[in-house]
């Protein structure tokens, strides 16, 4: 009977790592693909798929500076947009997190209920509504309309919520309190250093959400020099670069490759954060 029972699980865990090394093949190959035909010419992208790097990714940058995109200066719009809509987002939405798990007020349930159904409330029904209050405060084409919103992200506030929940140290909160530290300080002293690591997973969350948005920022900015690199790379589907797919594929790579980096350096943040967060005493 031992022996069976080890056997099956052997078998199990064999066709565990099966499926999971298939998954991997699924999410990797396409990005390996996609920093490959980076690097071919059209011609070579046309011949076929290949799993090794070309010559020519000078080339298809040196086609795309010449057509006027300025990729370095997209480059850092999409930086500043998302190091400044990640910190409004995760401070914030811990600060707001924080006062729903510690004080009791009136509505606070239907209040809590309330940020779960913002959450499940897509950014495209709102658009419209969105732009006109926008354009009424003066921020159309400019950069605040698109970080100052993230002072009320629901997303972060329901994280944070989660979080806090079961990272709450009352016996530190009591202390600060007898020590006379104002509500602020109690939470810029006591629970920030605590939900640091919910804190780091919801700021690796926001970036990359703010990283990968085209379509608010396609609807509220207007300038060519207030493009973000996603914006500059839809560009790229004009009648004049339609044959010029390896250029394409550089300039759809360029973006993904800080989202890359980001998980490759911080994911450890992402599974502590994530994990901790799951955990209610």
């Amino acid at each position: 009977m031992i022996n069976n029972y080890k056997l099956g699980t052997y078998v199990l865990r064999f066709f565990a790592y099966i499926l999971l090394f298939i998954l991997l093949l699924i999410v990797i190959v396409p990005i390996w693909l996609l920093i490959v035909n980076a690097t071919r010419s059209t011609t070579e992208i046309q011949q076929g798929i290949s799993l090794l790097p070309s010559t020519h990714m000078l080339e298809n940058y040196s086609f795309l500076g010449g057509r006027g995109l300025d990729l370095p200066r997209g480059f850092m719009n999409s930086v500043f947009l998302a190091v400044a809509s990640t910190f409004v987002s995760v401070y914030f939405g811990l600060l707001t997190a924080y006062g729903i798990v510690v004080y009791d007020f009136p509505g606070k349930k239907l209040f809590s209920n309330f940020i779960v159904i913002l959450v499940m409330i897509p950014m495209q029904l709102s658009i419209f509504g969105f732009y006109q209050y926008m354009s009424k405060l003066g921020l159309t084409d400019n950069y605040a309309a698109l970080i100052i919103p993230g002072i009320a992200s629901a997303g972060s506030v329901f994280f944070g919520r989660q979080y806090l929940e079961s990272m709450v140290v009352w016996d530190l909160i009591d202390a600060g309190r007898i020590d006379g530290a104002s509500e602020l300080s109690i939470f810029h002293t006591i629970m920030l250093p605590i939900a640091a690591p919910g804190a780091a997973t919801m700021g690796i969350f926001a970036f990359v959400g703010s990283w990968n948005n085209f379509f608010t920022p396609f609807i509220m900015i207007s300038s060519l020099e207030k493009y973000t690199l996603p914006m500059l790379i839809q560009t790229l589907r004009g009648d004049v670069y339609r044959t010029e797919y390896g250029a394409i594929y550089l300039g759809l790579a360029i973006t993904v490759v800080p989202i890359i980096l980001l998980y490759v350096f911080f994911s450890r943040y992402i599974v502590s954060g994530i994990s901790m967060g799951a955990v209610k005493e």
